[in-house]
This record gives C-alpha cells, structure tokens and sequence, in this order.
C-alpha cells in the first residue's frame, strides 16, 4: 500500500509552470535559428569555407537537438497535467465513499461520547460566548470559542482528543459605554484555549479580554470607566508532547469622565484586565507558553466643558500572564508584560482635585524550564505609572500624585541542566502634577525582578533594572515641591547550579531626579547571585548615586571549590 499523498492543485500548478518555460525555450531556438546557421565565410578561401561549414554543421546538430529536447518536454508537461487530472478525479471519486465510511464510523460514537472518533469540533458562534467543540477521540482539533457579547466572557476552546490541537478561546465582549451619569461596564474575559492531544498537540492560546466600556457624562460627580477583561488561559500542551498554549492578552480600561461640578468628585478610570498565564507543556517535551501581557488603564476623557474635578487614571494590582512550565525537557515560557497606568485628568475647581495618575501594571513570572533540561522563562516588564493631573487654579485646587511602577516579574527556575531566566525590569514611577496649592508627590520606580537560579548545572539568570522615579511637581509660585519618599531597588541575580554554573548580575537600582535624595534602604544595586561548588559569583547591580544616597549592590560568593567571588556594584 503506497502512503505517498498527491496534491492535484499543486502538481496541476507544477506543469503549467513547465508548460511556460518550455515556451520560452522555443522562442529563444527559433530567434537563434537564423544567426547560427547561416554563417558566412569570412574570406574567398578553402579554410574559411571549411570554418563555416563546421559552424553550419554544429548549429543544425543544436536545432536538432532541441527539437528533441522540446518533445521530451512537451511529452513531459503533458503527463504532468494527465496526472494531476487523474489524482483529481481520483479524489472526486473517493471523497463520498470515504465520507460515508467516515460518518458509519463517526455517528455510533458521536451519539454516545457526544464526540466524534475522527474530526475537528465545531467552532463556537460568534457573540455567543459558546465553547468550542472537542476534536475526536484518535484525530481532530477542538474547536475555537466563540466570541462574548458585550460585558460577556469568551467561550473556552475544545480540546484534543488524542492527536490534535486545542482550539483557542473567544475573544471577550467590549464593554458597553455608560449612560448620563453611568459607570461604563466591565469588559468580558477571554475564553481559555483547548487542551491539545494525550499523545501530542499544542494547547489552544487563550481569548482576548474585551475593552472596558467608557463612563457616560458626567452629571454631579464624574463617572468611572469599565474595567478590562482579564485574558484566557493558555491551553495545556498535550500530555505527552506538545506546546502550551499562549495566555490571552488582557483588555484595556475604559475611559473615565471628571466632575464639571464644584460639590462632585471626578471618576476613576477602569483598571487594564489581567494577562492570561501560559499553558503547561506535555510531560515529556514541550516548551511553556508565554504569558499574556496585561491591558493599559484608562484615562480621561476629554470635555470641552471645564473639568472642576479630575478624573483619575486606571490601574491597581494588574499583572501579566505567568509564564506555564515545561515538563522534563523544555522551555519555560516567558512572563507577560505590564501595561502603563492612565493619566491623570487637571482640575480647576476651588479646593477640587486633580486625578491621580494610575500605577503601572506588574509584570509576570517567567515559567520553570523542563525539570531535566531547560531554561527558566524570563519575567515579565512591568509597566509604568503615569503623570497626576496638574491644579490650574493657583492656590485653589491640589495636583495628583505620580502613579506607581510596577514590579518586574521573576525569571523562572532552571531544570537540573539549564539557566535560570532573567528578571523583568521594574516600571517607571510617573511624575507627579504641579501648578496650584501641592506640588504632587512623585510616583516610585518599582523593584526589578529576582533572576531565575539554576539547579545543578546552568549560570543563575540576571536581575532586572529597578524603574527610574518620576519627578515630583512644582507649587504654582515655585516656592516648593512634592517629594520622593520612594525609590527602587534593582532585582538580585539568581544562583547558579550546584555542581556547576556563575551566580547571575545584579541589577541595577532605578535613577533619581536631581536634587533629590533616596530615601533609606533604596537606590540599592541587586545583589549579584553565588555560586554553587564551581563557578564564579554574580557581579552587583549599580546603585544610584551615590550622592543620592545610593549603594551598589554586594557581589555574589564564589564557588566552594573554585572561582571567584563577584564584584561590587557601583553607586
């Protein structure tokens, strides 16, 4: 039994493309013709004539050639296009006996697993939210999730049954805008992808979280935005071999609307959805899926009535997909990042507010590499925070403060031969709003990510960069500022294997705006990672300067039986 399979619209393709060049070759022959076989001597003498000749006579030994040749490719190109039309028909002509065995087999099954042996699973309808079907029980994907309706989560996707892929999961629904006075609605969470199949097949990536609606108008008070829907799961790989599947990414926030009124307060924007953590690899081989990075908060909405009040931007406690694990041999998958924090909105009202601006969302944690061999996923950026609203009514209304960074995720554990990952780096604080009665506080930069360690042999992976502090704002008359109370510190280096591997950099503490002092215990440089029995110490991280108050971090210790310990870092 032959198992060699035949695309007719390929082979069909092939020979007219044969046909083409066979096309072209004939031109050229018959354009060459005349020049080449009538070549005139070139004197009135014997041994020119005989030169001639001997031309004359290789030319029509050419053409006679290429007729040949010309046969043999006409011949060529038409049992190409005999067999393509053959396998067609020979297609055409099983695909209803093949069907019909396909559906005796498939029906019994179905009816009673609720499942078919062979096939795909069917699709989930758009704006539905319904699941998607699982794929038969030998072969065949799950189907993808159907979309959310609006404010309504996504369908998961269908699993695998023994070969196969996951389907993904449905995006969720946008949130629908507020009426007058009325909050925007949250928006939908993505669906989680499908599981792929026991024996191998990837998990199916998991669904988008919807958008958050924005706030309707404001009437007394400021209306909030929705809050983004959280990305799906990654679906797990399949249970023997495969790829986890990637985590949906998170919905932004809807947008929020500040008071026109002198007794209302300005809404709060709707916090970014969370990212979706990787899914699993297969136990034996496969590689995590990255985690799904998270949405942006919202912000203001922008009115061309004056803004008495401001709105405040969105973001609190957000983080990006985790990164999913692999199993004896892999990668880890890699964190989600964090998204930015929203703006906040001015005010101009007396003894009003402005928005505070919203943090920065905290980056995921890489995945662990296969527990035998591979690397630890590296962590997640987190995002940074935003500017706080300016006060334009000197001495009246009070500027928002900075929103804060967030931290970096961690890099993921090494297998027992294998790196660990690095760390994400911290988010920037945003600055902080001036111009009236405050100057607002800045925002701090957040920490970097711990560096992921090693476990026997393999170098620890490096910390991530503290976030630089955003700078404070400025009284309207200039005779003052708001503060730094809070800086980062860079995140330390993971350890490296035991028997053998270097201890991983430090990394470095954000930086400061002039004029300004650490306060104590930040602007620390990370500590650098040690070593197991050989290898060499990480390096420290930099601290800030040191006339801020900054300290660089300690070098890692060298290994027990040989190498050296790490540098200092500078400050």
């Amino acid at each position: 039994m032959s198992w060699v399979i035949a695309a007719p619209e390929y082979v069909a393709a092939a020979a007219n493309d044969l046909g083409g060049i066979g096309s072209t070759l004939a031109q050229a022959n018959a354009a060459a013709l005349a020049p080449i076989t009538t070549v005139l001597p070139a004197g009135a003498d014997e041994v020119s004539a005989a030169i001639s000749f001997l031309f004359g006579a290789h030319a029509q030994a050419y053409q006679a050639l290429s007729a040949q040749a010309a046969s043999f490719h006409q011949q060529f190109v038409q049992l190409m296009s005999g067999g393509a039309t053959e396998y067609a028909a020979a297609e055409a002509a099983n695909v209803t006996p093949m069907q019909q065995v396909e559906n005796l087999v498939n029906a019994p099954v179905l009816g009673l697993t609720g499942r078919p042996l062979i096939g795909n699973g069917a699709n989930g309808a758009a704006g539905t939210g319904a699941a998607g079907g699982d794929g038969g029980w030998l072969y065949g994907n799950g189907g993808n999730g159907g979309s959310g309706a609006a404010g309504q989560a996504g369908g998961n996707g269908g699993s695998a049954g023994l070969l196969g892929n996951g389907g993904n999961g449905g995006a969720g629904g946008a949130g629908a805008a507020g009426a007058s006075g009325v909050s925007g609605q949250a928006g939908g969470s993505g669906g989680m992808g499908g599981s792929g199949g026991l024996l191998y097949g990837l998990g199916g990536t998991g669904g988008l979280g919807g958008l958050g609606g924005n706030g309707g108008a404001a009437t007394t008070a400021g209306t909030n935005g929705g809050a983004g829907g959280d990305g799906g799961l990654g679906g797990r790989g399949g249970f023997l071999f495969g790829d986890g599947g990637l985590g949906g990414q998170g919905g932004d926030g809807g947008d929020a609307t500040g008071s026109t009124n002198a007794s209302g307060t300005g809404g709060t924007a709707g916090s970014a959805g969370n990212g979706g953590d990787g899914g699993h690899s297969g136990w034996l081989y496969g590689n995590g899926g990255n985690g799904g990075n998270t949405g942006n908060g919202g912000t203001f909405q922008a009115s061309a009535d004056t803004i008495l009040s401001g709105a405040g931007g969105g973001n609190f406690a957000v983080t990006g997909g985790n990164g999913g694990d692999s199993g004896l041999f892999g990668m880890g998958g890699a964190g989600g990042n964090g998204g930015n924090g929203g703006a906040g909105q001015a005010a101009a009202g007396d003894l009003t507010f402005a928005g505070a601006g919203g943090d920065g969302a905290f980056g995921g944690n890489g995945g662990n590499g296969g527990f035998i061999w591979g690397n630890g996923g590296v962590g997640g950026d987190a995002g940074d925070g935003a500017a706080g609203g300016a006060g334009t009514n000197n001495f009246q209304s009070y500027a928002g403060a900075g929103g804060f960074g967030g931290f970096g995720g961690t890099g993921g554990q090494g297998g027992l031969f294998g790196n660990g990952g690095n760390g994400g780096s911290g988010g920037n604080g945003g600055d902080g709003g001036g111009g009236a009665r405050n100057g607002a506080d800045a925002g701090p930069g957040a920490l970097g990510g711990q560096g992921g360690s090693a476990l026997l042999f393999g170098n620890g992976g490096a910390g991530g960069d503290g976030g630089a502090t955003g700078t404070p704002g400025t009284y309207s008359d200039g005779t003052g500022t708001g503060s730094v109370y809070q800086t980062s510190d860079g995140g330390g280096g993971g350890d490296g294997g035991f028997f053998f591997g270097n201890g991983g950099k430090g990394g470095a503490a954000g930086s400061i705006p002039a004029g300004f002092m650490a306060p104590s215990e930040n602007g620390i440089g990370g500590t650098g990672g040690d070593a197991g029995l050989i290898g060499n110490g990480g390096d420290g991280g930099a601290g800030a300067p040191a006339a801020q108050g900054g300290i660089g971090g300690l070098g890692g210790s060298g290994g027990k039986l040989f190498g050296t310990a790490g540098a200092p870092g500078p400050a």
